[in-house]
């Protein structure tokens, strides 16, 4: 029974069950428990009439297990206000897969085969191949893609200008050594994010 106490319980031994949540609605027997152990601390001296009065009163008119708290509390100390549980989450937990060497061969792909001049071409087939299988590969594919057609259309409108005619070469070197860089943040489980990049791709 999910009262206050458990009805083997004496105010001797203070054996109190396992608390209930504080808003739980109370029944008859649960107050009845408690009007018991009152009265029996009456008859130990342990209160007067003016307190017997007040804690029979509070007793008998409770409508949660919060309102006998206050009651039992300083009667026996083993008795402790019962913790409201935190809410459980329902959601499954995200337990991320190993990396197998496929993985990693497969992100630094996306990274290098634009050094190879697929420049846009690289990126994607290793995001629409190997990124079905692998969100590892999807993520450093997507990642890569999204950075060489920034580089293409940099390449594109620059030159219009007098400054990105001198732009567009340090570009394609910049270029050329972040692909190293994120081949290498792959190879080593890490996220690698080029800068100044135009992310159209998710």
């Amino acid at each position: 029974m999910a009262g206050v106490v458990r009805s083997s319980a004496t105010p001797s031994t203070g054996g109190w069950g396992a608390p209930p949540h504080p808003q739980l609605r109370v029944t008859n027997d649960d107050r009845d428990q408690v009007v018991e152990h009152v009265t029996a601390a009456y008859a130990e001296g342990r209160l007067d009439k003016e307190e017997f009065d007040d804690r029979l009163h509070r007793a008998m008119t409770a409508r949660t297990h919060a309102d006998l708290a206050p009651i039992m509390r300083d009667l026996y100390p083993s008795w402790t206000m019962p913790r409201i549980p935190q809410p459980r989450s329902h959601a499954p937990a995200h337990h991320p897969m190993p990396l197998t060497g496929s993985d990693r061969l497969g992100a630094a792909a996306g990274h290098l085969l634009p050094l190879a001049g697929l420049t846009v071409i690289g990126p994607l087939i290793m995001m629409l191949t190997g990124g079905r299988h692998s969100p590892y590969i999807r993520q450093h594919a997507v990642e890569s893609l999204n950075f060489h057609l920034t580089v293409l259309g940099a390449t594109i409108l620059l030159p219009f200008t007098i400054i990105g005619i001198v732009l567009v070469p340090i570009i394609w070197i910049a270029a050329f050594v972040l692909g190293i860089v994120g081949a290498a943040a792959a190879l080593n489980d890490n996220r690698f994010r080029y800068p100044l990049t135009l992310r159209l791709i998710k």
